[in-house]
């Protein structure tokens, strides 16, 4: 039965979990629990500990399950810790399990269950059936103790061990004899058409005790597992020391049965410490090593062109604003450059009302953005604090109607627009609707394939409320004190009859200029992308806010400048109209974004099937929405400051 996030638990949470000071030195929720012998445990120690299970996923779809579908052992008595909204948007669906053991007891080859298939049962082949789907597809186990994954270790290329915080079901043989996956590792596993199940696992738990540094009871600093195949023949006098695996056949012509088991060992290591029991796992990561000099190198490039940029820029304005100004005014008719088109550069832009929302919209999200990476950087959105990042980015956005409505509304006004109604509207509804419709549909491909991800109805009809509830009001709000403020002063008037533009060259034009205006700020994410879509497609974890918020900051200056000299050209070739081309030049790094999305997929991941492409691009459009209107509206205002700048300063008779 999936879980149902109701809208008070989901507000309460995320306000007191993000928005209320914290004395402890801990996260909420991430103090340490110690463990002890069962004839010492008490109030201070436990020593049960508890192994959950979460949802399983694949690199090779984006559908995960649920732990309960493929037919695994469950817990008598199952219990499901509290999700906050961001687990349950991101599909995690965290159950205990019947693997329970005492702390310092450590047993060997115990039964877990056994799950028995017969031929002429629907049923039983409709579960074997799907159990081997998760094979081929090579999906992942994800289990939890003390709030830790559990990892599956393993030596990689150049002696490196690399710790994944997954361990696949099983593995398959081809037809050909070729060995798929996690079948490369046991040479036992060689018959043709064959799936091989790890029915055992070899658990390891590492702890620091705290008798030397006077607190009682251990922590748990360490968790990894070895998953075996091992073919039973007896439920209660389970032999783990076996070679010969678990061959579940393509064909399912006899009855199957697969018996569980698991033997658990422990280790005190206490130069391990709590607060770092993290690091073994993220500090083996593939291509978090590799990549720094290279990320580095492009940072000190685009810094290096930004400061170019901004010298060339700051030298040729200085010149022009001084000749400008000690010219008279009949050789000022005979002048060309950005000072003639003085009395059109204001005039209100054709579509101002769309303009306008994208950018209060797009106020929203920068904003939004910018306190989700600082909050990920102090530490409090860490992979440790699981579903924080996304929660804390869906209340900020909630709570950020307010400035979405203001700026929309205040430069609607600015433009001359009188339709204050449409405008909130539009403000509220028109991008989050966009978002939520997008959304909406992969939910449903979600529900038809029955996957862990599916949004539950009562968690949906809660993001409604936060939408309707809280932002719609807010946004509101922010429109009514937007449209109170008087329109924003231009300092030049604007003529009642349009000049006409000049014949332009081919790299003033608007189009030319829009496509190479996303070049630059491309350039300096695309590497941060790479992880970021390893993060989020291949199940990789991400850890790297500071370095993230950098390349953040970097992003903003990068989006300005190249706005802004673009701009800068285009008024030298007397084209002023730089309101929507100032919000499309930087904007149109999205649809870079989306180029190298489309590469990604078709060169770095292994998706197979239509539900999960068509998965995987309906939520990369979601990604490039958001960075269309966060980009725009960084190069927008920022062309706004520069054309207002030099204007305010130049004589204009």
């Amino acid at each position: 039965m999936k879980r149902r996030i109701h809208f008070g638990f989901v507000l309460i949470y995320s306000l007191v979990s993000y928005f209320s000071p914290c004395s402890a030195f801990y996260l909420p929720g991430l103090a340490p629990v110690s463990f002890c012998d069962d004839g010492k445990a008490g109030e201070e120690c436990q020593s049960l500990i508890q192994l959950f299970v979460n949802r399983l996923d694949s690199v090779e779809s984006v559908l995960p399950y649920e732990y309960d579908v493929f037919d695994f052992c469950k817990d008598a008595k199952e219990m499901r810790p509290s999700e906050n909204l961001g687990q349950v948007l991101f599909g995690e669906r965290i159950e205990s399990s019947p693997y329970k053991f005492n702390f310092k007891e450590d047993v060997k080859c115990k039964t877990v269950c056994t799950k028995n298939y017969k031929k002429g049962a629907q049923e039983d082949i409709t579960k074997l059936d799907f159990l081997k789907m998760g094979m081929q597809l090579n999906y992942q186990h994800h289990w939890i103790i003390d709030n830790m994954p559990v990892t599956w270790c393993y030596d990689v290329e150049d002696g490196q061990k690399y710790c994944n915080p997954g361990f696949p079901i099983g593995c398959l043989v081809t037809a050909d004899g070729r060995p798929k996956d996690a079948c490369v590792i046991n040479a036992d596993f060689n018959k043709k058409n064959t799936f091989y199940i790890f029915n055992h696992v070899d658990i390891k738990i590492i702890y620091h005790s705290g008798e030397s540094e006077g607190w009682t009871g251990a922590r748990l600093v360490a968790a990894s597992l070895e998953p075996r195949s091992i073919k039973q023949t007896d439920e209660k006098n389970p032999n783990c020391e076996g070679t010969a695996p678990m061959e579940i056949p393509v064909e399912f012509n006899d009855d199957a049965s697969v018996i569980y088991t698991y033997s658990v060992t422990f280790e005190q290591n206490n130069d391990i410490k709590w607060a770092s029991r993290w690091d073994y796992i993220l500090v083996s990561m593939p291509h978090t090593n590799i990549q720094w000099f290279s990320i580095m190198n492009s940072l000190v490039i685009v810094l290096f062109l930004s400061g170019m940029v901004a010298m060339i820029m700051l030298r040729t304005l200085h010149k022009d604003i001084a000749r400008y100004n000690q010219v008279d005014q009949e050789d000022a008719q005979e002048e060309s450059g950005w000072k003639q088109v003085h009395g059109d550069v204001f005039r209100p832009p054709r579509k101002g009302m769309l303009l306008s929302v994208f950018l209060g919209q797009g106020t929203q999200i920068l904003i939004m953005t910018f306190i989700t990476l600082f909050l990920a950087c102090l530490g409090f959105l860490s992979p440790a604090n699981r579903g924080a990042l996304m929660t804390c980015a869906v209340v900020l956005w909630v709570l950020l109607g307010t400035p979405a409505g203001y700026v929309s509304a205040r430069l609607y006004k600015t433009f001359g627009g009188e339709k204050w109604k449409t405008n909130v509207l539009l403000t509220a509804l028109l991008c989050p609707g966009i978002v939520f419709a997008d959304f909406f549909l992969m939910n449903l491909i979600l529900w038809v394939e029955g996957s862990s991800a599916a949004i539950p109805f009562g968690t949906l009809v809660a993001i409604l409320a936060l939408w309707f509830g809280i932002s719609v009001p807010l946004t509101f709000i922010g429109a009514y004190f937007g449209f109170k403020k008087p329109a924003i002063e231009q300092p030049v008037r604007t003529n009642q009859i349009p000049r006409q533009i000049p014949e332009q060259s081919f790299f003033t034009k608007p189009i030319p200029g829009i496509v190479m205006g996303g070049i630059l700020p491309f350039g300096c994410i695309f590497i941060q992308l790479f992880f970021i879509l390893n993060s989020i497609w291949s199940h990789q974890m991400y850890y790297m806010f500071g370095f993230l918020f950098l390349v953040f900051i970097i992003l903003l200056i990068t989006c300005s400048e190249a706005t802004v000299l673009l701009c800068y050209f285009h008024l030298c070739a007397e084209d002023y109209h730089w309101w929507w081309r100032s919000f499309l030049t930087s904007g149109f790094t999205a649809v870079y974004l989306f180029i190298y999305a489309v590469h990604y997929f078709f060169s770095k991941l292994q998706i197979i099937g239509a539900a999960s492409t068509f998965l995987y691009f309906g939520y990369t459009m979601i990604m490039v929405l958001i960075f269309f209107l966060f980009t725009g509206t960084i190069g927008f205002f920022a062309c706004f400051w520069f054309v207002n700048k030099i204007y305010s300063v130049v004589k204009v008779d």
